[in-house]
């Protein structure tokens, strides 16, 4: 799927390219805090997986963007806009371990959340967190979202061998940051 390219003048958001395999590969291979919140991604992280992530075979019911650091030029991070069901989307995202603390995934959860609601026309957009994970929960508050509640032992994580809550939050069309 075709996405454009966003930006704030500190951050873009553009497509994922074949090149940016490597990069992926060192930003989540190892990386404690992404092996522990996103069990999803694998561990350890190949180029086989980046490549599929690239090609969107991992992920063809969403829209990802790599995030970009515009003083660098650097691919910071990751966050996709699932495809609407019923005009609800759901976004994710990561950051690499050298780059967190910038505010750089605030400002790519707000660009892609304006995307998703002006371009995509999403009537509520959401996401999950482990309420134990502080650091992706206070991006989505400063990125405008309302904590719903607490989805208790909402998820099995196969990896650290328990269940984990989920924090639900939303954003709807009027609440744009």
């Amino acid at each position: 799927m075709v996405c454009h390219v966003l930006g704030d003048g500190v951050i873009t958001l553009r497509p994922w390219r074949e090149d940016d395999a490597q990069t992926l590969v060192e930003a989540l291979d190892g990386d404690p805090e992404v092996a522990r919140w996103l069990d999803l991604v694998p561990q350890p992280y190949t180029l086989e997986h980046a490549r599929a992530y690239i090609a969107g075979e991992s992920n063809r019911e969403e829209v990802t963007f790599a995030v970009v650091d515009d003083g660098t030029g650097r691919v910071v991070g990751s966050i996709g806009v699932g495809v609407p069901y019923d005009g609800v989307s759901e976004i994710g995202y990561w950051l690499r371990a050298d780059a967190r603390g910038h505010g750089f995934t605030t400002r790519a959860l707000v660009l892609a959340s304006r995307w998703a609601i002006e371009e995509r026309g999403a009537a509520r957009l959401q996401l999950r967190a482990d309420p134990e994970n502080v650091a992706s929960c206070r991006v989505a508050e400063k990125a405008g979202f309302t904590l719903e509640g607490v989805l208790r032992s909402a998820h099995w994580n196969e990896r650290l061998g328990l269940r984990q809550d989920h924090a639900l939050y939303s954003l709807l069309p009027g609440e744009l940051a």
